[in-house]
């Protein structure tokens, strides 16, 4: 299936590894011109070959070293890409982070952290990106929540500020929508990459991740970084034109929702 998106312009935060990574290639396979985005230099520049790898084509992945948890980060992404590509068509709010324990321990600081490494980069991003979609006549922005966005489990900070990316990508497919721009959201289950979380997990703890896979893990595996791009992929495509404000869930039926 041609999903239709040469020489449309991706950006996607938080995109030097894992499913960031795997979304740009996905994009790139597909024609997409791709700006990928870390807040350091470690691993970008060998991001960006393997984007260009996937790609059909030469010169078409821009990577910018920006910390897009900053106002003056995301709007840095965003000025390059539009300086190299000359518009914008997808936005892929990815970069997330939070810590913390329960609601006895976990301090303001880990709070607002967590509110200001992954909820505050997907609102500005897509602030500025609105503006440029409209300019095109049309646009897609995708939130990566997670499944511990749409029901309990996980750690609780998590938990918040993923459910608030749900909730947000849903308001603003509803407002976005007389402007034919599009929003979702995807909630991945637990995904296996080197270096994430589950991978440390995985070295920390053989034996328990073992039984956790048993437990939990109806197909009795963690899923990949691609099963997850493929989905965004679609969602940011035309042939996804009647789906906006929706909450996909690609976790392998790890989670108990019935919505």
């Amino acid at each position: 299936m041609d999903l239709g998106l040469t020489d449309k312009v991706a950006i996607i935060t938080g995109s030097s590894r894992g499913l960031g990574l795997a979304t740009a290639r996905a994009l790139a396979a597909e024609g997409c011109r791709v700006c990928i985005c870390a807040r350091g230099p470690d691993g970008l520049q060998e991001a960006a070959a393997e984007v260009q790898v996937s790609a059909k084509r030469r010169d078409v992945v821009l990577a910018v070293e920006a910390d897009v948890s900053t106002a003056s980060g995301i709007e840095l992404v965003l000025n390059r890409t539009l300086e190299k590509f000359g518009g914008l068509d997808i936005l892929v709010n990815n970069v997330g982070r939070a810590t913390g324990g329960d609601i006895a321990e976990t301090s303001d600081a880990e709070w607002q952290a967590a509110f200001d490494e992954t909820l505050f980069p997907a609102i500005r991003a897509s602030r500025l990106a609105v503006p440029h979609m409209k300019a095109r006549g049309a646009g897609s922005i995708i939130m990566i929540a997670s499944i511990w966005g749409r029901e309990s489990g996980g750690r609780m900070t998590y938990n918040a500020v993923k459910a608030a990316e749900i909730s947000l990508a849903k308001a603003m497919a509803q407002q976005l929508a007389p402007s034919n721009i599009r929003v979702n959201s995807v909630a991945p289950g637990s995904i296996m990459f080197p270096g994430g979380s589950w991978h440390k997990r995985q070295q920390a703890d053989p034996k328990g991740m073992e039984e956790f896979v048993k437990r939990d893990l109806p197909f009795g595996r963690f899923g990949r970084a691609d099963e997850v791009a493929n989905v965004v992929t679609f969602l940011a495509s035309d042939r996804a034109s009647w789906v906006s404000g929706a909450s996909i869930t690609v976790d392998g039926c790890q989670s108990r929702s019935n919505i």
